[in-house]
């Protein structure tokens, strides 16, 4: 997958604060901060379907009624 570069600018402690992570972790900046997006998004993903899930539940009878209970 190509690669896109982004700048970014972050008061020094944070800098800082990522740079030892990512040294923690044996990863580049790059990669590091490539993974907490990742994560990030796939935190936000759960957390829809999660919700759908719920609403799903939630109104599971009002769908029956509706279109019938083919399970």
């Amino acid at each position: 997958m190509a690669k896109t570069q982004l700048n970014v600018r972050v008061d020094e402690s944070t800098a800082e604060t990522a740079r030892q992570r990512a040294m923690q972790r044996g990863l580049s900046m790059n990669r590091y901060i490539e993974e907490l997006v990742k994560q990030d998004a796939g935190e936000a993903g759960r957390t829809f379907v999660d919700a759908a899930a719920d609403f799903m539940k939630q109104y599971e009878s009002v769908f029956a009624e509706e279109f019938g209970d083919k399970r």
